[in-house]
């Protein structure tokens, strides 16, 4: 079953997706290189020879996505010079980018658990206690919770951005 479509959204024919905040999300974060980047953050990378070494892209397109990452907000510049060298940026998440750390663990459990004939090649455990750490839904309240078990409904207080008023191009 799938969620539960609350109120107005129940009959999926009359309502649109427009706004959807998992479009304006993919449109930051929706490429193989821009998540690669993001966990190479994660993982410490801070430097551009590093983001397109260790991903395996072209210095163009690492050049290209830190550029786009830094833009929206999810990586900031820094600079940094070492001895006898010019000084140069490198990259650290904000706060923004460190909010989709939930993100990138939970597509790496679905690829270990679908993807990995079984056997993990990486575990992501509190650094302290060596206790394994796993992404899951959970309410408020703290109950995990399943895709059932979720509802969704229009939020009262959201409202649509205003459009921008179309120049006239009419002669």
């Amino acid at each position: 079953m799938p969620v539960v479509m609350e109120g107005a959204l129940a009959d999926l024919g009359a309502w649109k997706t427009d706004h959807c905040s998992l479009v304006k999300a993919l449109e930051v974060v929706g490429t193989r290189s821009a998540l690669l980047i993001l966990r190479e953050a994660c993982y410490g990378t801070t430097r551009f020879s590093g983001f397109a070494g260790r991903i395996g892209i072209t210095d163009r397109a690492a050049a290209q996505q830190l550029r786009r990452l830094t833009e929206a907000g999810l990586l900031a510049k820094r600079p940094y010079r070492e001895d006898g060298g010019r000084t140069r940026d490198e990259y650290v998440l904000t706060d923004m980018g460190r909010d989709l750390f939930p993100v990138i663990v939970a597509l790496m459990q679905w690829g270990d658990k679908h993807l990995q004939d079984g056997t993990a090649p990486l575990h992501y455990v509190d650094h302290e206690t060596g206790v394994p750490v796993h992404v899951e839904v959970r309410s408020e309240t703290g109950d995990a919770l399943e895709l059932e078990q979720v509802g969704v409904r229009k939020n009262p207080a959201w409202r649509a951005p205003k459009q921008a008023p179309q120049p006239n191009t009419a002669s």
